[in-house]
Order: structure tokens, then sequence, then C-alpha cells
């Protein structure tokens, strides 16, 4: 029995393609430490778990102020990250903006919104009256995340494509 050279090339391309399906599971946030929309007291560091290990951490903590209270740079355990946070935060509204990149290389960012409510301090002889500013009511920026195939995928396709193509008009019989 003979095999026409399309069918072979087409059984072929199958089976290279049958164990190439790109992964669409990227990594996620999976708890963090504070919560998002959480009333705290205090904080001294920032701990996001994600579902998976992660590389080159960014981790910004952004105060009422405008102004950034991390302190130092944060670290991975696994598939957690660590960011301390200077002492003597004031209180107020805060957002945690995180980046990393996953095991495929795909970015996860998002934000958490917080709050800090240091309870008053001891020391203050008479009562101070501190004027505060009600931060504007907008929902919280949901982490969006779209499955996307890399690049070395399609090109992996169409190149063993092109050589099916080009073994189709190769073994073809010329008249």
């Amino acid at each position: 029995m003979k095999t026409s050279p399309l069918a072979a090339a087409l059984a072929f391309l199958a089976i290279l393609l049958s164990g190439t399906a790109p992964a669409y599971a990227h990594t996620s946030l999976r708890i963090s430490d504070p919560q998002r929309g959480a009333q705290l007291a205090a904080l001294k560091k920032v701990t996001l778990e994600f579902t998976e290990s992660v590389r080159f951490p960014v981790v910004i903590v952004t105060g009422p102020d405008g102004l950034r209270y991390e302190d130092g740079r944060p670290r991975v355990d696994g598939p957690k990250v660590l960011q301390d946070v200077g002492p003597q935060l004031p209180g107020g509204a805060y957002t945690i903006a995180y980046r990393v990149v996953s095991r495929d290389g795909h970015p996860v960012e998002g934000e958490i919104p917080f709050k800090l409510d240091p309870p008053p301090s001891p020391s203050l002889t008479a009562p101070s009256v501190t004027p505060v500013v009600a931060a504007p009511s907008s929902p919280p920026a949901e982490t969006t995340e779209s499955p996307s195939v890399p690049g070395w995928v399609w090109i992996v396709v169409f190149g063993v494509a092109g050589i099916g193509i080009g073994m189709v008009f190769s073994m073809r019989k010329k008249p």
C-alpha cells in the first residue's frame, strides 16, 4: 500500500503538534497580607503569595501623601514575595502596587488598596486635630490576565508548517 506524501506530511505535523499545546495557566496572586480593602492599625511588612514561584519582583507601597514607604528590596521565597515597610506610617489610604514575572515569562501586576488607622499616640498631652482628606471612591483595580501564546510557539508552528509544505512540493511527481 502506497501512502501519499500529503497524508504523510499531515500525520507528521499532527504528531509534532499533539504534545506542544501551549499552557494558558499563568501565575496569579493567591493571597496577600494585607488583603484588599483591609483596615489595619500597623504594618511592618507586605506578603504576597502567588500560585507558583516568581522572579523579578517589584513592590511599591504608596501612602496618602503620594510618598513611597517600602524599605529595601523585595525578597522572593518560592511563591512568596516579602517587602519590608518603613516605620511610623501615617494613617490614611495606601496602595500596594506589584509586578512579578511568572516562570513562563508572563508579567503579572496588580494593586491592593488598604487603609491604615494607627492608634492615637499616648505621649500627646493635648488632643491634636488632623484634617482628614477622603480618598476618591473608586473601585479597586482588578488584575485581568488574558491568556496569550508565547511568540516562540508561533515560530515553531509556522516553521513546522513551512517544512510540511516544502515536503509536499518536493515529494510530488514531476510531469
